[in-house]
């Protein structure tokens, strides 16, 4: 998730002066947002520890891949592209402006629902620690995180705002990382043999791995390489390329090691939550979970921005952000946007089916199929017809996942929705 900790997207285009150092943390904060503690539950208990294992490593290499094609078209045709559908409409013109544009705010609702019932998740599992008749459900923390994401929106009134929530959030993911990592390893020395298979139906197990493999890709990507890129010094590709591999090499660490943490101490009992699964003082536990909360919060608020942006945009709502007329439009645009992602969330709080949605409907369209197509094409004259062939094969063959992926995570949406009916306590 590598655009959460980032606040730069959004800034002026001069403001173009920070180092490959500052943006690889920035992207490290990214991977390691509060999603990170439903991998073990989302990815290693559907693909098992070899499937798992070599997923990672593989997702993790065509990742970068995928990312260091799109840095590479940063500067095309003698101008910097600072934002995404930019690039797209420089290269095949305005209707990819409005596809490209499309997908990244699907992509980004998608991430704020997961956002919401993350936060929801560890609401109720610190509310679980204090109470022993438990009575309120999932629905209710959704509403209450959702509520507390309105607050935050209407007080936070742009990007510029969240530089001291930014070091914040690198803070607060140290906290239930390492929190995390340390009880799930205790637990996992006291427990008694775990069960690693991966359990259902023959067909069931197909359409789980399908779409754990499309949360593989969900974890590593955002589609927002370009704007990143956009505020760092020249040389502009040469920052970003190290920043990259700063972060699938370093930044991945903590990731990795949360989820075979996660995955070896509970096995095919990892929940979407790790936090639900881990045992010890309740304090340490708390602290814990209200930090993925305030997290959750702060992501959110990052990933909804170019939605927040785009409506000031479109109303021309100008002034000072306190004055009644901003106020109030942020109270009722923003409002209005959260409540709909609340609804949603409380609706269907299935964290692993939309992550594999997410991934299907834009990881692997943003990421793969058009960063590969879109280097074909800007690049062609000056590729060899063996390099030709290797991008077409990455179309055809992400393109089909795409396909795959979507269908696996509607059937998986459709089944749980069955299973717990809506508004489920899950």
């Amino acid at each position: 998730m590598s655009w959460l900790a980032f606040g730069g997207n959004l800034r002026c285009v001069g403001e173009i002066t920070d180092s490959w150092f500052q943006a690889g943390v920035v992207l490290t904060s990214g991977v390691n947002s509060v999603f990170v503690l439903g991998y073990s539950g989302t990815i290693m208990v559907h693909l098992g520890w070899i499937g798992g294992v070599v997923g990672l490593v593989l997702a993790t290499a065509i990742s970068l891949y995928a990312n260091m094609l799109v840095a590479k078209l940063h500067e095309f045709r003698g101008k910097r592209h600072i934002r995404y559908r930019d690039l797209a409409a420089e290269i095949y013109g305005r209707k990819a402006y409005y596809l490209t544009w499309a997908l990244q705010y699907v992509n980004l609702f998608m991430i704020n629902i997961g956002f919401l019932i993350l936060g929801a998740s560890s609401l109720k599992a610190c509310y679980v620690l204090f109470v022993e008749e438990v009575t309120m459900k999932l629905p209710y923390f959704t509403a209450i995180a959702g509520f507390v994401c309105i607050l935050f929106a209407i007080s936070t009134p742009n990007l510029s705002s969240l530089r001291v929530w930014l070091a914040c959030s690198t803070i607060l993911s140290l906290i239930y990382i390492v929190v995390a990592s340390v009880l799930a390893a205790k637990d996992g020395m006291n427990a008694p043999p775990r069960d690693y298979s991966i359990h259902g139906t023959t067909a069931g197990k197909i359409f789980s791995i399908i779409g754990a493999s499309s949360n593989l890709m969900f974890a590593f990507n955002t589609g927002m390489v370009p704007e990143i890129q956009a505020t760092l010094r020249q040389p502009a590709v040469e920052n970003m390329l190290k920043a990259l591999y700063f972060q699938f090499t370093i930044g991945v660490v903590p990731m990795y090691a949360i989820i075979f943490i996660g995955y070896w101490a509970y096995g095919a009992s990892a929940s979407t939550y790790l936090l639900s699964n881990v045992s010890g003082p309740v304090w340490v536990k708390a602290a814990a979970n209200i930090s993925a909360f305030l997290q959750s919060v702060i992501a959110l608020h990052i990933f909804a921005s170019p939605a927040y942006e785009y409506m000031d945009t479109k109303f021309k709502i100008t002034g000072g952000a306190f004055e009644l007329k901003s106020l109030t439009f942020r109270i009722v645009a923003r409002g209005g946007y959260l409540v709909i992602s609340s609804t949603v969330s409380a609706l269907l709080p299935f964290l692993g089916d939309f992550e594999s949605l997410t991934g299907a409907l834009s990881t692997f369209p943003l990421t793969f199929i058009l960063a590969s197509h879109m280097y074909l094409v800007a690049k062609k004259s000056s590729l060899s017809s063996l390099q030709q062939s290797w991008l077409w094969l990455n179309v055809v063959f992400f393109s089909c996942m795409s396909i795959a992926a979507t269908v696996a995570a509607i059937r998986l949406i459709v089944v749980d929705s069955k299973k717990y009916h809506v508004f489920a306590d899950v």
